[in-house]
């Protein structure tokens, strides 16, 4: 999502950047689509779902969830490196009026385009710390973005043991005949459990609420989100996502400044990549899946945050995707299909602050309110729709302007003016 000069473009980090955005919205479907429930614990529909909602969750599960964020993220930070370092490199008044005003995209698709799942702003509150560490070495950038990702794990592993444990308190206290035999510390737990499950494993008539609010009106779909996006900026931002998104982030720069991303490695070298991130990645997203299924998508097996190795997983399939999308990058056919998915990269976001609008008018009281109203595989002929919208209108755009139309507004307000957008004029296209 960053604006880069046209001459100084690397064709495989804005196919990179295509492929992620529109695979990110395999993950944000969900949370547009379904109650806010089902996005990170899918047993609110698959328990009872069709068989070909548990499939269409397993592979997405295994190929995607996480690992387009995480690629997204990694891109993030290798952009800040291309804006302020090299022979065009800019400084920091530009870096952080450009952060600033990120941050200001991501509070308007939170809040007035309803996307409580924004990622703008978790990456703007990293982009302000990240200017500090442009010039540190490709070795250093490394290790610092592995050990905030054991750490990462380790932290959701505690997490997992302790609501776990919570768990298990809050099936004692139910099956207890007498409560005063029950210990003090247990019946603490089980209460931490039951708040725990309440957003997560609604009643009937939360349900019902929840989804009147977000059919009814623009208006009464703003005032459920803003309660839901205020939660997610206090609470899941600072103790989840940040950390998430800046070890991902640190990860980009060194992969930058290690030029693998650049994809001026061999091709032994992205052929290892992808060949050793698929193994792990499936091995362990399998492993995850697997879990959900046989436990019947028990919470503590589903929940992502639980998980201590979610991290591996994910970052396995993004490195595997890395190897992958280079590979392609560097061979010789399928051009139209590189130059629309370069095109879908160039305008990233422009098409993310798109997905939002366009689902906040399929999904909410904006538009037509079908929130709820389609099956998780359903849902996936509306991302598919999106994404052959976004490969047509990304070209076809790009040929007739220099930016996306938020990439343009977005420069403007970092640079303090505006650039020339056009290309030629309009009437020389027939």
């Amino acid at each position: 999502m960053e604006p880069v000069e046209e001459k100084s473009r690397i064709e495989s980090l804005d196919l990179l950047r295509g492929f992620a955005l529109l695979g990110i919205l395999l993950l944000n479907i969900i949370g547009f689509g379904l109650h806010s429930a089902a996005y990170s614990n899918p047993g609110y529909d698959l328990i009872l779902g069709a068989t070909s909602d548990k499939a269409t969750w397993a592979a997405v599960e295994i190929f995607a969830e996480g690992a387009m964020r995480c690629l997204f993220s990694i891109l993030f930070g290798a952009g800040i490196l291309l804006f302020t370092t090299g022979t065009s490199a800019k400084g920091a008044v530009l870096h952080y009026k450009r952060t600033f005003w990120l941050l200001i995209f991501g509070l308007f698709n939170a809040y007035i385009l309803l996307w409580v799942g924004d990622i703008l702003v978790t990456y703007a509150l990293c982009g302000f710390f990240l200017y500090l560490l442009r010039n540190k070495s490709g070795k250093t950038l490394l290790i610092s973005a592995s050990s905030i990702i054991l750490l990462i794990s380790i932290f959701y592993g505690i997490v997992g043991i302790g609501l776990t444990a919570a768990k298990d308190a809050s099936l004692e206290v139910s099956h207890a005949t007498e409560l005063s035999n029950i210990n003090p510390d247990t019946r603490i737990l089980a209460t931490e459990w039951d708040d725990f499950v309440k957003d997560y494993q609604p009643s009937a008539e939360k349900i019902t609420k929840e989804l009147e609010q977000r059919r009814e009106s623009y208006a009464t779909a703003f005032s459920f989100n803003l309660e839901k996006t205020l939660e997610m900026h206090l609470v899941v931002v600072p103790v989840f996502l940040l950390w998430d998104a800046l070890a991902m982030m640190l990860l980009g720069m060194a992969l930058y400044k290690f030029e693998v991303l650049q994809g001026t490695r061999s091709l032994a070298f992205y052929k290892k990549l992808a060949i050793f991130g698929f193994c792990i990645g499936i091995t362990f997203n399998s492993y995850e899946v697997y879990r959900g299924i046989t436990t019947n998508f028990e919470l503590t097996a589903v929940f992502a945050q639980m998980q201590p190795t979610y991290q591996i997983g994910r970052l396995g399939m993004a490195m595997g995707y890395i190897g992958l999308l280079v590979l392609f990058a560097r061979s010789g056919g399928f051009v139209s299909i590189k130059t629309r998915l370069s095109a879908v990269g160039r305008m990233a976001l422009t098409n993310y602050l798109m997905h939002s609008f366009i689902c906040a008018v399929i999904f909410t009281g904006l538009g037509f309110g079908l929130v709820d109203k389609l099956s998780r595989t359903s849902l996936y002929l509306v991302v598919i729709a999106i994404w052959i919208f976004q490969l047509i209108l990304s070209p076809w755009w790009l040929k007739r302007f220099h930016f996306g139309p938020v990439e343009w507004l977005w420069r403007g307000l970092t640079y303090g003016r505006w650039p020339n957008i056009k290309r030629i004029p309009s009437g020389d296209y027939s």
